[in-house]
């Protein structure tokens, strides 16, 4: 008995360890998240849903929500959107030409998703910022999501090792000793974690709801504040609670 118990709970720890490491995110990735004078001036937006470190796709419909917010003006970008495939699932893509200084914030918010494993609907308030021409102005504001991370360092010209640090909002005000999971775009696979541990990892707001994290490596990383929504929506008749997520991208580069 004892050898089958034991043999059953190695079963089950191989299968449910690496499910706590599949992490959903909401993405929005810019080709380029600082606009210089000799720069190409458009900006190719790639909006997808995924576990970004592995490499797993997963369907995203038409989102519900997207836009660009500019100088405290907001734009319905919603019918530019073409679909395409990322990580050979539906997403989607966008060109956007800048044609003046600004701090431009890109954000999603899509239908809402169904996951079976959790038995809950995910939506994910997705954003990043991109800047143009030299224009530093408003980085810090909020687009005005249900939930929110209100960068508290420049979420852009930040180098590898660069502390990054934002506030947690849900409705609006700080949400105390939120978890943060922290996610690398692992694009084209091309690094492996050490441990299933490490595919994402978490940090924890403090009492005001501000978190910091170290990037150790260029590229771009998410950061994804989850909560629980305070409605239900219906699947096949029945009241399923809602998850609701807090992203942001942010790029960080090498220094050469």
């Amino acid at each position: 008995m004892k050898k089958g118990t034991l043999f059953l709970s190695i079963i089950i720890m191989n299968l449910i360890i690496p499910g706590q490491t599949f992490a959903h995110f909401g993405m929005v990735i810019p080709s380029d998240s600082m606009i210089m004078q000799e720069d190409n001036r458009t900006v190719t937006l790639m909006v997808s849903f995924s576990h970004p470190f592995e490499g797993i796709g997963m369907e995203l419909v038409k989102p519900h929500v997207f836009g660009v917010m500019a100088n405290g003006e907001k734009q319905n970008l919603l019918s530019n959107l073409k679909k395409i495939q990322i990580m050979g699932h539906t997403a989607w893509k966008l060109d956007y030409n800048v044609k003046r200084p600004g701090v431009f914030m890109f954000y999603m918010e899509p239908t809402p998703y169904w996951e079976p494993a959790e038995d809950c609907f995910i939506i994910h308030y997705t954003k990043t910022v991109v800047t143009s021409f030299g224009d530093d102005e408003g980085w810090d504001k909020e687009v005005g999501l249900i939930t929110e991370i209100v960068p508290l360092t420049k979420p852009y010209g930040l180098y590898a090792g660069n502390l990054f640090q934002g506030i947690v909002k849900l409705n609006g005000k700080p949400v105390p000793y939120a978890e943060v999971e922290v996610e690398f775009y692992n694009k084209n696979k091309k690094y492996t974690a050490p441990t299933d541990y490490m595919v994402a990892q978490t940090v924890k707001a403090d009492k005001n709801g501000v978190f910091s994290y170290a990037a150790p490596k260029s590229g771009w990383w998410g950061f994804a504040a989850l909560s629980h929504g305070d409605f239900k929506l219906k699947h096949a008749g029945e009241d399923k609670d809602v998850e609701l997520g807090a992203i942001i991208w942010v790029e960080f580069h090498d220094m050469k």
